[in-house]
């Protein structure tokens, strides 16, 4: 465990200390004060813009307050898991109206392949699968209802009375999708983001039922470490009564002979305040905005541990508000900023075509 003294930085107060811990292969930034720093030379920025030539020069923020996952049980599902993401093409003939028929046909299917299978699906558990569909995710009334899928077990040697348990969900959503994709023929419906919690063997049943019946593609959908810096930004900048949780980017040396995760975490409020003095317009973040707020953090971090994050890339991002990893995994703490995430990852699938 190594402290650092406490530095004279102009415009800028740091805490009475900062300690840096090496566990293995991991290093840890403790609780590192940021404050008043957006005086940097934007030159810095400029240096690094063609990353972000990729990416939409301004986003929209989509407040939803009223969105609460103790009110509706559908939201409380989709709350405090992990999520696999995968960006899927236009459903064929898919229909809201035959939601029971798609659970009688993927039960049927799973409770075949499970029987061919006996080393992956445990045969003597009975799987029943539940298709429904809710509108709290939508930002326009254009867009299509989210689709959720629940599986569900019970042992076939069980109580009468025994509880089903939930063994495996996904979901469809397009929220924010209009805006970003035209459907121009009336046979397909576009639900171009999927989530998915629960064991890989389901998914690779229920991903193979979905290819064949709506005559779709799903491919795992990864987070550049460009989309991570701006989830940084958007998280760091959503209002939260009591932040508890620090903000924490996580960097890595891949291709070294010696990898090396470091962990780079900064007290919530300190984030905001940094966030705060960069951000402008609120309810949009520019590009610029997200730019600056990551050179700030990477040349505090070089005034006291003397790495350049820059030769290093970002992985992961946790916030109060989600977490994400670039291999495309996502945990989203509370209901009022889900619409705002299901938009942005929205966006991301609909790229990824």
């Amino acid at each position: 465990m190594a402290r650092v003294p406490r530095q004279h930085v102009e415009d800028t107060r740091v805490c009475d200390y900062r300690t840096l811990s090496v566990f293995g292969e991991k290093t840890v930034d403790h609780d590192v004060n940021i404050i008043n720093t957006a005086h940097l030379s934007r030159h810095v920025v400029s240096l690094r813009r063609n990353l972000f030539s990729q990416t939409p020069a301004m986003r929209m923020i989509q407040q939803t307050l009223h969105l609460q996952g103790n009110a509706d049980p559908q939201i409380s599902l989709l709350l405090c898991k992990q999520w696999t993401l995968y960006a899927v093409t236009p459903l064929y003939k898919f229909s809201y109206g035959q939601l029971k028929e798609y659970s009688r046909q993927l039960s049927r299917f799973i409770a075949t392949e499970s029987q061919r299978r006996p080393v992956e699906m445990e045969y003597e558990l009975q799987f029943k699968v539940t298709f429904s569909s809710f509108s709290a995710l939508k930002i326009t009334e254009q867009e299509p209802d989210a689709v959720l899928i629940q599986i569900t077990k019970r042992p076939q040697v069980a109580a009468k009375n025994a509880e089903e348990k939930v063994v495996w969900m996904g979901w469809f959503t397009c929220t924010g999708g209009n805006d970003l994709f035209e459907i121009v023929d009336e046979e397909f419906t576009f639900l171009p983001l999927f989530l998915v919690n629960g064991a890989k063997a389901l998914t690779v049943l229920v991903e193979t039922w979905l290819q064949q019946t709506f005559d779709c593609c799903l491919s795992p959908l990864h987070i550049t470490p460009i989309s991570l810096s701006w989830m940084a930004a958007m998280w760091t900048g959503c209002p939260m009564d009591n932040p508890t949780v620090p903000t924490e980017l996580t960097f890595s040396t891949l291709g070294t002979a010696y990898p090396l995760d470091i962990s780079y975490s900064i007290h919530p409020e300190d984030a905001k305040a940094l966030w705060d003095s960069i951000h402008s317009t609120p309810g949009e973040v520019r590009q610029e905005e997200v730019e600056l707020f990551m050179a700030c953090l990477y040349n505090h971090f070089h005034r006291h541990f003397k790495i350049y994050l820059s030769g290093t890339i970002l992985v992961k991002v946790s916030t109060s508000v989600a977490s994400a990893h670039s291999v495309g995994k996502i945990k989203i703490f509370h209901a009022q900023h889900l619409i705002s995430s299901m938009a942005f990852l929205t966006e991301l699938a609909v790229l990824k075509m």
